[in-house]
């Protein structure tokens, strides 16, 4: 199968990379790009694990073909925060105590931004609703619930 060249905009830097046609997102962010903060869970897009942002909604990154994102703007948890720079989302599931074993946050988080980009201040229900596709094994999701609203106000008093 021929190898196909994409460009896609990862948390702000252009890449052109050559995949073949059935290569999943996940993969290349994962293994081409080095973007270890998306996991992959149930590889049918039921879990959210591997959510990220293209064009600033979130997607399944496991069920999306890469040449299906060229030219998209994609990003990624690694994105959103700096070392001694973190977002308030990351800095308010760590304060809150918001993970357990921590592998399905990232897809949380990007959720959660996604959310309040379009709503900076979202309801306990609009939390909630966002958190309907993400499964989490190790918490009951009250504390990811309070980590999301306690950032939203963060972020409103910014």
């Amino acid at each position: 199968m021929p190898k196909l060249r994409v460009k896609l905009r990862v948390n702000g830097v252009e890449h052109e990379v050559e995949v073949g046609g059935g290569e999943r997102l996940i993969d290349t962010l994962r293994n081409r790009l080095g973007l270890k903060s998306i996991k992959e869970g149930c590889s049918t897009g039921d879990c959210g694990t591997c959510t990220i942002l293209m064009d600033g909604e979130p997607v399944n990154s496991c069920i999306i073909l890469t040449v299906q994102a060229n030219g998209r703007e994609i990003m990624t948890l690694e994105g959103i925060g700096r070392p001694g720079n973190p977002h308030p989302l990351q800095i308010t599931f760590a304060e809150l105590a918001a993970t357990q074993c921590g592998y399905c946050i990232p897809g949380i988080i990007m959720a959660a931004k996604s959310l309040l980009d379009r709503n900076p201040n979202p309801s306990r229900e609009e939390v909630r609703w966002m958190l309907a596709g993400h499964l989490c094994r190790c918490t009951g999701y009250n504390r990811i619930v309070e980590a999301v609203l306690e950032a939203a106000r963060i972020l409103r008093t910014r």
